[in-house]
């Protein structure tokens, strides 16, 4: 059984997730509120490379993600960050995300990458502009049965 008109609130809902719990790490880095960085209760120094500023990125992309605002630009930031995370801090320490730490990274990553590629969907800002424009909004996703 299918249920293709779940697909589109559900995705929704997974973006905001998403963009809440990166929403999350981005206060706790930049201003150590949310048991701070690392659960060090306090916040990076503004201006600490890389840290401060993956802090940043978190706390706008994922403002602008859990919002469904300049949705895919700032996946597209958000997944590239994160990738940078897995690749240059956790990778060296083994190849396996299980092994080296990195399996948060890597799940952000893969899944900024693919909010970035199939859209906000119908429960986000950018959906609502294109309804106001009088332009439909491109669908999160379509099922295969669908596509024909």
């Amino acid at each position: 059984m299918t249920t293709p008109r779940l697909a589109e609130p559900v995705w929704s809902l997974f973006r905001i997730v998403v963009g809440l719990l990166f929403f999350c790490h981005g206060l706790a880095t930049v201003f150590g509120v949310l048991g701070g960085n690392r659960g060090s209760g306090q916040a990076i120094d503004p201006g600490t490379w890389p840290n401060w500023y993956a802090g940043m990125i978190q706390l706008v992309c994922g403002a602008l993600v859990l919002a469904g605002l300049a949705t895919r630009p700032a996946a597209i930031l958000a997944s590239g960050s994160m990738a940078y995370a897995y690749f240059v801090v956790h990778q060296p320490q083994g190849l396996m995300p299980i092994e080296n730490g990195g399996v948060t990274p890597a799940l952000y990553a893969w899944a900024f990458l693919a909010i970035a590629v199939i859209g906000a969907g119908p429960w986000s800002v950018d959906a609502l502009i294109a309804r106001r424009r009088g332009a439909a909004p491109m669908p999160a996703a379509v099922p295969a049965a669908q596509r024909s």
